[in-house]
């Protein structure tokens, strides 16, 4: 798998250079273009072009979406531009839902009008939605710019924009910000250190307890030394049980936040000036990487609206969106290659050093196995 880019990671040799530009071609829709065949859709091209997709998309006129935070990654600006440029309205239906009630949702709903169209994964959460075979497979016109593996072999659901697990920090309310995971045991730390979520639900949450498992001499076959830190960490008192969100940092109640870079690096811009001095350090013994991945309900009441939110979050201006808020795109080395990144984003992301390695599917389900027996027992009492 390639390296998730940086200021102090190399690029070069990610991926293949490749226009980022949505093909218009094909025959416009006929009469009986209808949801049917939009749900069976497996490209634009398939569809008759993107003008025929784009068309039945607006007819549809909405999009069902969930768990998609405004200040996630810049997912405002992704929603409020995709509406702008095709007068779709997006719906999104708890925002601070997790991985594993987007799983929920589209089982429980399916058949009803209110099921969601899309769903934005975390990476074992993806893996194990295609296993019970609820995505649609579906090619975006940039699929082949996606690197290998980063993508499910039926792509049925492929890998968006990522980052890395970092330690935030309150630099107002912490005489001294923790940088590593061993820093987060120190006892100044006591009732301050929090995660965004449950890991056994929350694709950020499970990615910290990998990120420790990493610095406690685990490893992706491994997670077991994590459920151990978080253990320590609670025995200690240094845990603090309240999820990490925009509103607890603003207030302080969780003044060290383990989640990833790109949402750190957001509060930090986001409350700068409402004097919240956030830190951000991703750490050195604990380095950990990974992407969500998106993917189309099988049974989306908008199928053709689905297909459309897809091509324009791979598209050039979707792409830079993500940049735009701190999270690392997939396609960003083609970008580079293409004449298409936006540069001044890029220069923005948070520092790291070091190629990170990412686990395998079969090792995320071993580690989610592993967390749902174990996570309770670590932190529970």
């Amino acid at each position: 798998m390639p390296v998730l880019p940086s200021r102090a990671v190399g690029l070069a040799g990610c991926i293949a250079a490749a226009s980022l530009l949505l093909s218009a071609c094909g025959a416009a829709p006929t009469a009986s273009s209808s949801a049917k065949s939009a749900a069976a859709a497996t490209s634009a091209k398939g569809f008759g072009g993107m003008a025929a997709l784009v068309t039945a998309a607006k007819k549809e006129g909405t999009l069902n979406a969930i768990a998609l935070p405004r200040d996630w990654a810049n997912y405002g600006a992704l929603i409020d531009g995709f509406t702008k440029k095709y007068g779709i309205k997006v719906k999104d239906e708890t925002p601070d839902a997790a991985s594993q009630d987007e799983i929920n949702a589209i089982t429980s709903r399916k058949g009803q009008d209110r099921a969601p169209d899309v769903v934005d994964l975390g990476a074992s959460f993806a893996v194990s939605g295609a296993q019970q075979a609820l995505f649609a497979p579906y090619k975006v016109a940039s699929y082949t710019d996606i690197p290998s593996g980063m993508t499910d072999p039926k792509a049925s659901w492929y890998y968006d924009y990522g980052g890395y697990i970092s330690i935030g920090c309150d630099a107002k309310r912490v005489t001294v910000c923790p940088t590593t995971f061993a820093d987060l045991l120190k006892p100044e730390y006591k009732g301050k250190v929090a995660l965004n979520g449950n890991p056994t639900k929350s694709g950020s949450a499970f990615g910290g307890v990998y990120a420790a498992a990493l610095a406690g001499g685990g490893s992706f076959d491994n997670i077991q030394p994590g459920l151990d830190f978080f253990a320590k960490l609670k025995k200690s008192g240094n845990y603090n049980p309240v999820e990490s969100t925009p509103a607890t940092v603003e207030k302080g109640e969780t003044p060290i936040s383990i989640d990833w870079d790109y949402l750190n690096a957001g509060y930090a811009a986001e409350f700068k000036t409402k004097g919240v001095n956030w830190t951000v350090a991703v750490p050195s013994d604990g380095k950990y990487a990974q992407y969500y991945a998106q993917a189309i309900n099988k049974d989306a009441p908008h199928p053709a609206a689905a297909r459309l939110w897809e091509e324009y979050l791979y598209s050039a201006e979707g792409q830079n969106l993500w940049l735009k808020g701190f999270a690392r795109p997939v396609l960003m080395a083609a970008m580079e290659t293409a004449g298409t990144i936006d540069k001044t984003a890029a220069a923005k992301l948070p520092s790291v050093s070091g190629t990170p390695t990412f686990p395998t599917d079969a090792q995320q389900a071993k580690a989610k196995t592993a967390l749902a027996s174990g996570w309770s027992k670590a932190v529970g009492g």
